[in-house]
Parts: structure tokens; sequence; C-alpha cells
């Protein structure tokens, strides 16, 4: 896969779309994290662990897919989200031979 073509995230973007459209404030994740730390996280300072992905998706009350999916995803129309999708499906299947 060449550089021009690597999928890059944006988990920054991801998680504050996702907390803004659940509505809540970054002083909603209180119980799990900083709000600082949530807002190092949104303006691209820190990158969270997989531990953290799960907690922030809790409060999210998302999956923890749901905001990785959306943090490699360029558009969010239902045609990205189901090629993204089914590659993910294909991939995984793939290495379960």
């Amino acid at each position: 896969m060449s550089n021009a073509t690597k999928p890059r995230n944006n988990f920054a973007t991801a998680l504050r779309s996702v907390r803004r459209s659940k509505g809540l404030s970054q002083e909603a994740f209180g119980l799990v994290s900083s709000r600082t730390y949530v807002s190092t996280l949104e303006r691209k300072i820190q990158s969270p662990t997989l531990n953290k992905v799960d907690v922030l998706a809790e409060v999210l009350g998302v999956h923890p897919l749901t905001l990785l999916a959306r943090s490699y995803l360029r558009k969010t129309d239902a045609t990205s989200v189901d090629k993204v999708l089914a590659l993910v499906a294909t991939q995984i299947s793939e290495l379960d031979k």
C-alpha cells in the first residue's frame, strides 16, 4: 500500500463529533477521564490506548469499533461506511481461514 493510499485516522474528529451528536460535554467523561484529557484527545495532542477507547465508547453509548471506524472514514455517507465495513469483514474472514 503506498503512502498516498494508506488510511490515516482522525480519532480527534471522530470523538468530538460523536460526543457532540450525543449532546455530551467533555465534563461528562469525569468518572473515567478528566476533561483535560478528553480535550487533549480532541486536539490531537494525545492518542488513546485501546482500553481508553473502550471506556470513552461506554460513556458515549457506542461500540468501540464505531469510534474507530468513524476515525478512519473520510466521509460518513452510507456508501463509505458500507465499503469500510465490507473490507473489514472480508479481512477478518480471510484471517480466520
